[in-house]
């Protein structure tokens, strides 16, 4: 018999493509999202495989999945900016709430359970790049706090369930990833910039655009977090592209892949907006064999292509 997995927030960016992963691998996949910020675009590819399940349920209530499960992969969440602002209480009781509901739906099943972290759990960093033993510098009632504040918590109480419970529990602390079934308008640098070239409209960069960035293609990440699903590792692991690069480069890139004739626009930085983001992915190399492949230009091009046909 295939094993099944659980995917919480599925018809997500990264959660549809992980859904399409594990199907390649053999698994039955059960896809759950509420579509808050999901949508089943990027599932409909999927519509009518006997291994496929789409469940609409918010992961906040109550959390029943009949037969055997092996692994869950907890991915629901508002995941930028634009949209944990927007929904702030739901961002903070997904993390939470949402957190402890699939935790106790892999307790009941004795399956491996992984969480979606991310960078964000370090802030502002101090330290540069960031391994995982840094600890963060994180305004927890700043604006982007909801956000920052709801993965601490969520990875506490992962980390609580293996300790107390002995479950096989996972972190991945995701980095920036880019690359089709984006949202135009999520906030995000990638769509916003690629969006704006394609309209010819300028592209806004926040502050002078110093600030860096580390972007991983979608398909490498997603390797990441298999491998990682697949492995003994209980501690958090950084999943991302170490290439750092300047937000006005990434721009100024964008613009010529496109050959757009889009003027770049400075807007006042957001508050609490980190100065640098760069993973250290030494453990995910020595641990898991794991590193991205993708080059910036090949995975952009592909996240173009696909925003030239999505784009309304």
């Amino acid at each position: 018999m295939k094993k099944t997995c659980v995917v919480t927030g599925g018809a997500g960016f990264l959660g549809s493509h992980l859904c399409d992963r594990l199907l390649k691998e053999g698994f039955m996949v059960i896809c759950i999202d509420n579509l808050l910020t999901g949508s089943t675009r990027n599932i409909e590819h999927l519509a009518g495989n006997e291994n496929f399940t789409f469940i609409k349920q918010n992961v906040v209530d109550y959390l029943y999945i009949s037969g055997e499960v092996r692994y869950i992969f907890h991915f629901a969440s508002p995941a930028s900016p634009i949209d944990y602002l927007e929904f702030p209480i739901p961002t903070l009781k997904v993390g939470a709430l949402g957190t402890h509901k699939t935790l106790g739906l892999a307790k009941s099943k004795g399956a491996t359970f992984l969480l979606a972290s991310t960078s964000e759990v370090y802030g502002d960093p101090l330290v540069h790049p960031q391994p995982e033993s840094y600890w963060g510098n994180v305004n927890p009632i700043g604006p982007r706090g909801v956000y920052d504040a709801a993965k601490r918590f969520a990875e506490a109480m992962t980390m609580a369930y293996h300790r107390c419970h002995n479950l096989d529990t996972k972190i991945a602390r995701i980095f920036n990833t880019y690359g089709p079934r984006m949202r135009a308008r999520d906030g995000r640098v990638v769509p916003a910039f690629i969006s704006q070239a394609l309209k010819g409209e300028p592209l806004t960069v926040f502050g002078d655009g110093a600030q860096t960035r580390s972007f991983c293609y979608v398909s490498d990440l997603i390797d990441g977090i298999f491998r990682l699903a697949m492995s003994k590792i209980n501690d958090p692991v950084n999943i991302g592209n170490p290439r750092e690069m300047t937000v006005i480069d990434f721009a100024r890139e964008i613009v010529r892949l496109i050959g757009s004739r889009s003027r770049i626009v400075h807007k006042p930085l957001p508050v609490d907006d980190p100065k640098v983001r760069q993973p250290d992915i030494t453990i995910a190399k020595r641990e898991l064999g794991w590193e991205p492949r993708v080059q910036l230009e090949e995975g952009l091009r592909h996240t173009i292509d696909y925003f030239k046909t999505h784009l309304s």
